[in-house]
């Protein structure tokens, strides 16, 4: 059946004033002999104007018959017999069928192209209209264009294509294991090298325990107190235990993404945001201590910030809501991931005090390998981290893999330089604090900037963490065992308001339709003042 519905629609395109638009089978088998007279004709006229295109030498025989042209080689009856079976196919394709009444007639002019030369003729094609409610050739095929582009259905809730868009929905989800990866292993590798062998496992149980622990608060409540309803600081209860979402529904996160994938990538960013907490307090907090207080941070800081930043009503959420308190931006989490982390860590290791031995005792870290490796898992998970954060492939997640390599390597780089000029040599931990805290800088910027702005934040981020962890820390005296002050809030500091400083509409055209270049530095400042108090 596939050959003749093939051969019917060549024959409505093709044949369209002999053969008119049909409707069922019977209207097919028209058309199908409609087409067979035409090819059967054609092969007719190119036998009597061509006899030698199937030449065939004389041979004994042959009583003299034009053995060039099977057609004149036949007997009289074969001939009668073969002429009476055209006229036959050729009535009935003639014969009148019933029309689709969805269906109009447009001609068209159609060149044809032959050994003789060019023929324009008016070809008469049958166009199916859609019926009343259903959205149009035109507009399915706009979907398709949107789906490429990353945009919303033009034709609505009218759409055939109302479910997640395979590619972009892809991508959303190996953005998401890469940011998982970023914790379960990578920063637990990471932490897990810099401290003194003995607390490894402590760091282990850490990651693991905090990932499931917000798991649950998450699904629970946390997704609905970010982004579902509320006023401008908190959201409400109505989406609790992911009431009302599917996986075949889109919108909640982007155009096509699923909403359960939307769910799960902010997932992964509320997993590893307190679990950057503990670096700082590490090798001195039990482990009942690190579930308590991470219960009650996610409460208290990470859901209401999220909220504020991400959701379409949240006070600092310029790209989404015009009605915002504070028109700041924040790509990837520059304030609600690293700031609040950071910031936090602070706090709570002033308030636990120094290790003991603190200052007395060498505490070097005890695998510079596991670090390493770490770093390697850290840096390749980021780019689920920044490039994720587009939600969808397209032009905007290969700026954010772009601006993230550049400002990562650099900062990099200008770390390890730093270290060779003002220690006498490079090190390998200051290689990878440096990487790390160039992705910090650039993670609210990383889908607004150029890859030259990416390339100077990186320098930036290179030399003023550098100066935080290596002198700051030294002069104010407080014991960030694993540099998360350092690294993560005076980087995702500095991120913010470099991101507001090169911000550039040409990259993200959110900035120009939300009109958030206008004071952009002095709103990121107060985004920034506001994450800190």
């Amino acid at each position: 059946m596939k050959h003749w519905r093939k051969l019917s629609t060549a024959s409505e395109t093709r044949g369209g004033a002999i053969c008119p638009p049909s409707n069922g089978e019977t209207g097919r088998f028209a058309l199908i002999g409609c087409e067979l007279a035409r090819r059967m004709l054609l092969i007719i006229h190119r036998q009597l104007a061509y006899p030698r295109v199937f030449p065939v030498r004389c041979a004994a025989g042959t009583h003299g018959r034009n053995t060039n042209n099977p057609f004149m080689n036949m007997t009289k009856k074969t001939r009668w017999g073969f002429w009476s079976l055209v006229l036959a196919v050729s009535l009935i394709a003639t014969l009148p069928v019933q029309a689709q009444e969805s269906v109009t007639a447009v001609t068209e002019a159609v060149a044809v192209t032959t050994d003789e030369g060019t023929v324009t003729e008016a070809v008469t094609v049958a166009v199916e209209e859609a019926p009343a409610g259903e959205p149009s050739l035109e507009d399915r095929v706009a979907d398709i264009e949107a789906y490429f582009n990353n945009v919303d259905r033009p034709s609505g809730d009218a759409s055939k294509i109302k479910v997640p868009g395979p590619g972009h929905n892809a991508w959303q989800m190996i953005s998401t294991a890469l940011v998982l990866f970023m914790t379960l292993p990578g920063l637990a590798l990471f932490y897990g090298g810099l401290v003194r062998s003995k607390n490894v496992l402590s760091i282990l149980a850490m990651c693991m325990g905090v990932a499931g622990l917000v798991t649950i608060l998450w699904w629970a409540v946390g997704y609905s107190l970010t982004f579902s309803g509320g006023n401008a600081f908190i959201g409400d209860t109505a989406q609790r235990f992911f009431t009302g979402m599917a996986p075949g529904n889109v919108g909640a996160g982007y155009y096509w993404i699923s909403d359960y994938m939307w769910a799960m990538f902010q997932l992964s960013f509320a997993i590893i945001t307190p679990a950057l907490i503990f670096g700082a307090t590490a090798e001195r907090m039990k482990f009942s201590a690190v579930l308590l207080f991470t219960a009650i941070w996610m409460f208290v800081v990470y859901f209401p910030l999220a909220h504020m930043v991400w959701a379409v009503n949240g006070f600092m959420c310029g790209p989404l809501n015009a009605d915002a308190g504070i028109k700041a931006i924040d790509f990837a989490g520059g304030t609600v991931v690293h700031m609040s982390s950071g910031w936090s860590a602070l706090v709570l290791c002033i308030i636990l005090g120094p290790r003991l031995g603190f200052g007395k005792v060498p505490m070097p870290p005890h695998s510079m390998v596991l670090v390493t490796i770490g770093t390697g898992m850290l840096f390749v998970g980021w780019f689920g981290f920044n490039a994720g954060s587009a939600l969808g492939s397209d032009a905007l997640s290969s700026n954010a893999f772009a601006t993230t390599v550049l400002a990562a390597l650099t900062a990099g780089f200008v770390w390890g330089m730093l270290e060779w000029v003002l220690r006498g040599k490079p090190s390998v931990l200051g290689f990878c604090s440096g990487i790390v805290s160039g992705l910090v800088t650039i993670t609210p910027g990383a889908g607004f900037v150029t890859p030259t702005s990416a390339v100077i934040m990186g320098v930036l981020g290179g030399i003023v963490p550098f100066l935080a962890v290596v002198y700051l820390k030294k002069a104010l005296g407080y014991d960030d065992a694993l540099d998360t002050f350092g690294i993560h809030a005076v980087g995702g500091t500095l991120g913010a308001i470099l991101t507001g400083v090169f911000a550039d509409p040409a990259v993200n055209g959110v900035l120009a339709s939300m009109n958030l270049m206008d004071g952009l530095v002095m709103n990121q400042l107060k985004a920034v003042a506001l994450t800190i108090d």
